[in-house]
């Protein structure tokens, strides 16, 4: 039977079970979380995002998540500096051009803060003078840092990142560092 584990990855965790790259103190990584034998991660989350990972023991589910060619739909809430304005958005949804080619089209939408957000550690850095906005943005594409550089490239700078939606899998009210079986 396969096993499905889903993770709420705080900031700052490598999204792997060891940390090769650190020559002073290790960084934390899954398995300061987690110490289910025989999973793996099914897919990357940078280290200075957060949220949603699934977990599996099977290779076929792993690849079907993580294969950028299967374009399975992943969501995430998106804190950006300032107030997109409507072409910003409309850039974001029809695909914008960063240096590794043009991107597909995305599902983008103003929202609220989202309900039961915790805290980030540390939090993020906060400007009186320049406001900040939620937007929730759904991509089928998996490149690297692709969402932190879409908004960057629309002038709107991501200051917190965090996955909500892998598929069929959401976070649902599961807390930062904590996991359960999906």
């Amino acid at each position: 039977m396969t096993r499905v584990i889903l993770f709420n990855k705080p900031f700052g965790v490598l999204s792997q079970f060891t940390d090769k790259g650190s020559a002073g103190s290790p960084r934390p990584t899954l398995s300061n979380f987690i110490n289910v034998p025989g999973v793996y991660a099914a897919g990357r989350l940078d280290r200075d995002s957060e949220g949603l990972m699934v977990l599996t023991d099977n290779g076929k589910l792993q690849a079907r998540i993580a294969e950028p060619k299967n374009k399975m739909a992943k969501t995430y809430w998106v804190q950006v500096e300032g107030e997109p304005g409507g072409k910003a958005l409309r850039d974001l949804a029809n695909g914008v051009r960063l240096k590794d080619g043009m991107t597909a089209p995305a599902r983008v939408a103003q929202i609220g803060e989202p309900e039961n957000l915790w805290d980030r550690d540390p939090p993020v850095r906060f400007r009186k003078s320049v406001p900040d906005t939620w937007l929730e943005i759904t991509i089928s594409e998996g490149r690297n840092r692709q969402v932190r550089r879409m908004t960057a490239h629309v002038g709107h700078p991501t200051l917190r990142l965090i996955r909500a939606r892998i598929g069929d899998w959401s976070i649902g009210d599961l807390a930062s560092g904590t996991w359960v079986d999906g």
